[in-house]
Formats: C-alpha cells, sequence, structure tokens
C-alpha cells in the first residue's frame, strides 16, 4: 500500500501495520483458505485473516519442526501468546503486531476469553498428547476447529450488511451450523494430514484409528461423520449475509471435495502420502461459487 493510503495518527497507524502482520502470515501459509477469503468483502476478508493469522502462529509454536525448540520451551511461548491475547482482549493493545490485530477483531466483535482460552488449551494438548480417547478427542477438536469457526461467525453476523435479525439473534442460531463446519475442516485434516502426524509428530488423533494401518472401512467411516458434519453446515452457510456468503461456501466445498478425493484413494496410500486437490480442481470449486445456485 502507498504511504498515502496509511492512517494518520499512533493508534490508527499501528493498527494498519498490526492488520499488514496478519494479512502477510496469511499470504505466506494460506493454500485453500486463501482461495476462499478472497471472496470475503472487507472488512470481513480483513477480520477473519485477524483470526487465522493468530491461529497460525500458535499452530507454528506448537508444531514447527525445524525451531528448534524443546517442549517446555514451546510451551513456554504458547503460554505467553495466550496470556498476551487475553491482555489484549481487556487493554486493546499488544506489542506482537498479529495479536493486537487480532484484538482490535475480537473487541469489536464480541470474541471474548470464552472462546480463546479453548483453543489454547486445545494447542497445548498437541504438546503431551499423542493419542485420544472419544471424550479427548471431542474436547480437542472444539478448541482447535470448532471455536474458530465460532469466532469467524462473530464476524459475519456483525458485517456492514448483516439485517437487523441476523445482528441480534445470527450468533445463537447459526453457532451449531459454524461448530459443525470447523469440526469438519478439522477431521479432513486429520485423515488428510495422517502420515505426517504419525512420522512427523508422533501423533493419532482419531480414536481407535491405527495409523499404520488404515483400512477402507475406517476411511469411509471416519468421511461419512465428515460429510454429516458438512451437510448440517449447509444451510447455516447459506443463511449468511452476502459478504461472506461465497467465501464461506467456497471454503465448504473445497472440503466437500477433498473428502470425495479421500474416499476414492486406497487407504494404505492414505496412510503414506498427502492426498491434495489438484490445482485446477481447487479453481473450479471457487469458480463454482460465483455462478447464481440454479447454475452450480
Amino acid at each position: 500500500m502507498s504511504r498515502e493510503h496509511v492512517p494518520a495518527g499512533g493508534a490508527a497507524r499501528y493498527g494498519h501495520a498490526a492488520a499488514t502482520a496478519a494479512a502477510t502470515v496469511v499470504d505466506e501459509y494460506s493454500t485453500s483458505f486463501g482461495r476462499a477469503s478472497r471472496l470475503l468483502r472487507e472488512p470481513v476478508r480483513g477480520h477473519v485473516r485477524t483470526i487465522y493469522a493468530l491461529v497460525r502462529v500458535a499452530d507454528e509454536i506448537v508444531d514447527a519442526p525445524d525451531l528448534g525448540l524443546t517442549v517446555e520451551e514451546r510451551a513456554a511461548y504458547l503460554d505467553a501468546l495466550e496470556e498476551q491475547t487475553l491482555g489484549a482482549l481487556r487493554t486493546g493493545f499488544a506489542t506482537d503486531l498479529v495479536v493486537h490485530a487480532f484484538a482490535r477483531t475480537a473487541r469489536e466483535h464480541g470474541i471474548g476469553p470464552e472462546l480463546v482460552r479453548p483453543f489454547f488449551a486445545s494447542m497445548r494438548t498437541d504438546l503431551h498428547a499423542t493419542h485420544h480417547d472419544a471424550r479427548s478427542y471431542a474436547t480437542y477438536v472444539h478448541g482447535s476447529a470448532e471455536v474458530v469457526g465460532l469466532m469467524c461467525l462473530r464476524v459475519f453476523v456483525a458485517a456492514p450488511d448483516a439485517d437487523d435479525e441476523l445482528r441480534a439473534h445470527g450468533y445463537e442460531r447459526l453457532a451449531p451450523a459454524a461448530s459443525r463446519l470447523g469440526a469438519a475442516f478439522q477431521k479432513v485434516n486429520f485423515l488428510r494430514d495422517l502420515a505426517a502426524d504419525r512420522d512427523q509428530l508422533g501423533r493419532a488423533y482419531v480414536p481407535g484409528l491405527d495409523p499404520h494401518a488404515l483400512t477402507d472401512a475406517q476411511r469411509d467411516a471416519l468421511l461419512d461423520d465428515v460429510d454429516a458434519d458438512l451437510a448440517a453446515a449447509a444451510a447455516g452457510v447459506a443463511a449468511l449475509p452476502r459478504s461472506s456468503r461465497r467465501g464461506v461456501r467456497a471454503a465448504h466445498d473445497l472440503f466437500c471435495a477433498l473428502s470425495a478425493r479421500l474416499r476414492a484413494t486406497p487407504a494404505e496410500r492414505i496412510a503414506t502420502e498427502r492426498v491434495r486437490v489438484p490445482a485446477p480442481t481447487k479453481a473450479l470449486v471457487v469458480a463454482r461459487t460465483l455462478l447464481p445456485a440454479g447454475w452450480r
């Protein structure tokens, strides 16, 4: 952005720098999310980017293999990030630009500790848990994915083009769909990243699933759960304001495509390699969201 477009004044300039830092994180790491987020209208797009940026930084602290950090050091950095984030929710300021950008979004849209704390709790789980039972699995999915969907929903229903009913009651009405969409994204990732989680991180997320001996039946059972979540979320996506509907629909449909591709891939391949949706298919999925509903 040229210098003449940078806001004047200390607080405004610092906020602009923070938003730019968050956007840089998204541009560096995003793939499917990046494609879908481009369909969000401003100011929604910028706010969602700040959420993703904070999530990405926390994930890097926990998972980046080449940081040269011990588990204890990773835990200390994660604790410090959570403490600074919660402090910024109270004060509206952080020395970390990504945290500052997130806090501005959170304070404007009512994203509070009830959503932030479970996220960091799930990230912290990754530092010491290698397997999950049904209860810890549900808790992990809630904190790592469902709350992120709920954070984004707070932004969506407060958009300038949201009607009065959606502003007043949309969060409560659409929260189940947002949670299930976030859960679907995470569960797909568990299957797609099965080999990397096993070999690089020493983790197995899905209860009862042996990452060394995945079967087609286990693959299908997990994807049946994913597809049920995606189907349940679809009606909620349709009820979003226009400023976010196409972007969220694109993300939804991209993960539908990934689910379908995983279902068509033999289990022994999933257990050894990361399955991807080809770039031309991604482009087609995103393009279809721009068509009228009947044409899709």
